[in-house]
């Protein structure tokens, strides 16, 4: 009986980069314009509501505006022949777009919001998030995105993941955001790794069967399809 391999993948934003979608490690530290602490972290929230959700409702806007790539399509494709899950620290919803079914976004989803107090209320949301939007117990709603020094919920399941893959592959991100950087450290030894990037960040410390792919997210996914493509089974 030959049952398909397991694929897992960890997208970052260099996937997203080739739909125009802009990061802010392009731009020493900087996102859009905006220092990172002031739009992405707790106390900046605290200090400026008003800018963090504009910030967060011109990203919003723009996912409207863009579409997804061909590593978006390849990966969704790929289902065909796999058992594909990704694992990604983008906020977009491109992956879910081009047709992949089983998405994790570690770092929060543009596209909902979720209560200021009550965490379990997440509500999908596709409009401009204001000051006085509130849940129905009058509390304020943030973007659901996790900002540095937040917990990552999300974390627990994605380690799952990679630690029953097959076969583990990491695509346009460099490595350096934990705790999504260290989740190569969970896959099992002897586990291939694939690294997907134009400019592969030095990994250290890995044993695992390796190979780096120097290339753009899509044109080195479409290289590693071929590659796999030829043993999609597992007996």
């Amino acid at each position: 009986m030959t049952t398909k391999k397991k694929l897992v993948v960890l997208s970052g934003a260099g996937i997203s980069a080739e739909s125009g979608i802009k990061t802010f490690r392009d731009a020493g530290g900087l996102w859009e314009g905006h220092h990172i602490e002031d739009v992405a972290s707790p106390e900046g929230w605290v200090r400026n509501k008003a800018l963090v959700l504009d910030f967060y409702n011109k990203r919003r806007a723009q996912l409207f505006e863009v579409h997804p790539n061909d590593a978006h399509r390849i990966l969704a494709e790929m289902e065909a022949e796999f058992d594909l899950y990704i694992i990604t620290q983008n906020v977009d919803d491109l992956h879910e777009r081009a047709g992949s079914s089983k998405v994790l976004h570690l770092h929060g989803e543009l596209l909902k919001v979720r209560s200021t107090v009550d965490t379990d209320t997440i509500l999908d949301w596709k409009t401009d998030l204001h000051i006085g939007d509130n849940d129905s117990n009058g509390h304020q709603l943030r973007p659901h995105i996790v900002w540095f020094g937040e917990a990552v919920p999300a974390m627990d399941e994605a380690i799952t993941l990679v630690q029953t893959a097959d076969i583990f592959i990491i695509i346009g991100t460099s490595l350096q955001v934990y705790p999504a950087a260290g989740l190569i450290g969970y896959t099992q030894p002897t586990t291939p790794v694939y690294y997907i990037d134009t400019k592969p960040a030095q990994i250290y410390n890995v044993n695992n069967p390796f190979r780096a792919i120097a290339l753009s997210a899509s044109e080195g996914i479409e290289v590693l399809r071929q590659e796999l493509s030829a043993q999609p089974e597992k007996i």
